[in-house]
């Protein structure tokens, strides 16, 4: 019977595999960071400085030199062949993934193959893992270097090299070599410290004039990453950018919360590790990576499913509700599916950054607490009291988000449009030309309308004569948006900007006089509800 089982587990996922595969394939933009890696290695080989390479979408190579070592030997083959091969590996990256959690969640070796099966396919589902199948990411793979040596099951010589060379690829590892100091582990750090280095030679060998430009202005320019202010940064740096802290602050700040978030982390770490759980300890020191990198993508964040996993699969009501709570956060955007029950834009904020939030408390708290907490109720008799905890615990949480009032500077995506971006039928949409934007002239002092997208919504429309000025307020209690009133056609005057959503957003108009003669809130809601049906 459990044989059964296991097979038809592995059927569902081979079955989610190929589907994701397909999907991915068919998408305009599919696997577009390996296209970025596939154009800037050629034009490497060609000559061509390597961080200078520019994609169709504007990407970058944003690795250290040795990385393009490592992905050089991709371009001996055509880029359609590379993509069938990359989106193979990856998939058989998630099942060696999965079958290190198994030996971290079981250790009878009967339910093993049952757990990994079940791991494979629920990595499958999340978005992160879905995330490095669209874009054709190496993280997966970095965590699994991470993963396998952090639990010690390579063989004792070569311990510490993995997490070497997934470093010298991407430098968020690195944090793995204070956790094998911390836990007494001197000569994998040393060999770990050695590999690096090593690697990073090698590149500056063959690759001088990159080497010496990552290192010295490539590696500080983290513009190059993207918009780190956006919500697909799930880590304290982007959530501290989203709620609109000072420039001056933000640095002091963010590196005071990393320290203390990887310190509470490596210290669990330790503790799990004399317990002789070095799969809970290597998870969530990774999930500290995903926390303190002044950049996690939603394809960085494999660590936090695992972490939800290893919580899932633990004794206590609390460590399963919790691990159940953020798988739930990684598997689906909740700042999308719960935009339109969130009242507040407190709660709002706590949806679109709940993986972020998740990480920090799994690492403030972590496994080593939690093991404690599990130890005592694990010789109590189960019963309700502890889903009240879970239930109380949960509802404090969200009665006090719902009353923060969130700033208007915590809307990264706001941007308003100028006279050159009118040419623009994806900025302009409701009117385009004299005529059409003609026809608008009624007595309504704002005629608009909303377009929907994946991460923002647009708002375009035409302003009457009476309107001298135009306030955008994202959310309540912050300093409002000003919206350009553009000249853009003869006897009218238009306008469009975009912001994150529209649950909390108020429109204003204000006559010469400075009285407002409009404002738009409910109109907003109603009109964005209309675009996305």
């Amino acid at each position: 019977m459990r044989d059964r089982r296991v097979a038809l587990v592995w059927a569902a996922f081979v079955v989610v595999a190929l589907v994701s595969c397909v999907l991915v394939l068919r998408r305009d933009d599919h696997l577009s960071d390996l296209h970025i890696y596939y154009g800037a290695l050629s034009d490497l080989h060609a000559g061509r400085p390597l961080y200078e390479f520019k994609a169709a979408n504007g990407g970058p190579f944003t690795y250290p030199p040795f990385a393009a070592l490592v992905l050089g030997p991709i371009t001996a083959v055509s880029e359609g062949v590379l993509q069938g091969i990359w989106l193979v590996a990856t998939c058989a990256a998630v099942v060696a993934v999965a079958g290190a959690v198994g030996v971290a969640l079981t250790t009878r070796q009967s339910r093993r193959p049952l757990v990994v099966a079940v791991a494979a396919t629920v990595l499958m589902l999340s978005a992160p893992v879905q995330s490095n199948l669209r874009f054709g990411q190496v993280s997966i793979f970095i965590v699994l270097m991470a993963l396998l040596d952090g639990m010690g099951v390579v063989p004792p010589r070569l311990r510490g090299m993995l997490v070497g060379v997934a470093a010298a690829i991407k430098l968020t590892p690195l944090l793995f070599v204070v956790y094998f100091v911390a836990t007494g582990r001197y000569r994998d750090a040393g060999r770990a410290v050695a590999t690096f280095l090593a690697c990073a030679a090698l590149a500056a060998v063959v690759l001088p004039g990159e080497s010496w430009t990552y290192w010295t202005v490539a590696v500080r320019q983290t513009s190059r990453i993207g918009n780190l202010a956006s919500l697909g940064n799930q880590s304290v740096h982007g959530m501290l950018l989203r709620v609109g802290v000072d420039e001056a602050t933000l640095p002091l700040l963010w590196a005071g919360l990393a320290a203390l978030v990887c310190a509470a982390a490596l210290l669990r770490a330790r503790q799990l590790t004399v317990e002789g759980r070095p799969g809970h300890a290597a998870v969530l020191v990774g999930c500290a990576t995903v926390a303190a990198s002044p950049v996690s993508w939603t394809h960085h964040q494999v660590w936090p499913v695992l972490a939800a996993m290893l919580l899932i699969g633990a004794s206590g009501v609390a460590q399963r509700a919790a691990g159940v709570a953020l798988l739930a956060a990684m598997v689906v955007s909740l700042g999308a599916v719960l935009s339109p029950v969130s009242a507040r834009p407190g709660v709002q904020f706590l949806f679109e950054n709940a993986r972020a939030i998740g990480v920090c408390l799994l690492c403030l708290v972590g496994f080593g607490g939690v093991a404690v907490a599990a130890t005592r109720t694990a010789r109590r008799p189960a019963g309700g009291r502890g889903w009240l905890r879970v239930g109380v615990t949960a509802t404090v949480a969200v009665a006090f988000f719902a009353v923060q009032p969130l700033p208007a500077g915590a809307d990264p995506t706001f941007k308003a449009y100028a006279l050159d971006d009118v040419v623009n039928p994806r900025y302009f949409f409701v009117c385009r030309g004299p005529v059409e934007c003609a026809a608008y002239g009624t007595d309504a002092p704002v005629t608009f309308g909303t377009r929907a997208e994946k991460t923002k919504v647009r708002v375009n429309g035409v302003v009457s004569p009476q309107v001298t000025r135009l306030e955008y307020f994202s959310a309540p209690g912050g300093a409002p948006r000003a919206i350009p009133l553009l000249d853009a056609y003869p006897g009218s005057r238009t306008f469009s900007f975009r912001s994150a959503n529209m649950a909390q957003g108020r429109l204003v108009a204000y006559a010469s006089d400075g009285q407002a003669i409009a404002s738009y809130d409910e109109e907003l809601a109603a009109a964005l509800r209309t675009t996305t049906r």
